[in-house]
């Protein structure tokens, strides 16, 4: 069973709907007895860090999601909230990554980083099985993690950041898989076999 965290920030729908596609098992939940209970977990996200952070800690949720153990994938604002910390509402995260997540300067570059941009291998890394160096994903966001020992994928957006990252049991994708055609399916895919 996998626990699609459902936390008000955004696109539950259409993790759901790709979900259902691979004939996943799933539930939508925001229960911490579901999500520790959970074989892997989703936390997907759309919308704003501070706000975000502080539904999870009206949830209960933070200390819940620092000590799982199971597979866990954050997408997007999913991925920034296991930071250590982010300029989007100067918020502390959940600090999975040790990192800060900044925001784009604009610098010639439209903010946010919206649509379809290549990846680029930095690691070789379970989440990114079979997906071919420099294939394009879509994004969407006004914040990204800069490169770190944890960037298992890069981008360049006027400045290379992080595309993807892993910690141990934690993945992190900045783009979007769900709305990334089959290479985004291949992705979720690939984590479902984890």
């Amino acid at each position: 069973m996998i626990a699609l965290i459902d936390y008000g920030a955004g696109n539950t729908a259409s993790v759901s709907n790709i979900l259902n596609e691979l004939n996943a098992d799933f539930i939508l939940t925001s229960d911490k007895k579901n999500i520790e209970a959970a074989d892997k977990i989703i936390l997907p996200g759309v919308g704003e860090a501070s706000s975000a952070m502080e539904r999870l800690s009206e949830l209960g949720l933070i200390e819940t999601l620092k000590n799982l153990t199971q597979p866990f994938l954050g997408i997007c604002l999913g991925m920034q909230l296991l930071c250590e910390s982010t300029e989007e509402g100067d918020v502390s995260c959940i600090g999975i990554f040790q990192e800060k997540v900044k925001r784009f300067q604009a610098s010639g570059f439209k903010v946010p980083h919206m649509g379809w941009n290549t990846i680029k291998m930095a690691t070789s890394d379970r989440l990114l099985e079979g997906i071919p160096n420099e294939i394009y994903f879509y994004f969407a966001h006004s914040y990204f993690v800069p490169q770190n020992e944890f960037t298992t994928s890069i981008c360049n957006y006027g400045i290379d950041f992080s595309a993807s990252l892993r910690h141990k049991n934690f993945y992190g994708v900045q783009f979007h898989p769900e709305k990334s055609a089959q290479q985004g399916i291949k992705i979720l895919k690939n984590f479902l076999e984890i």
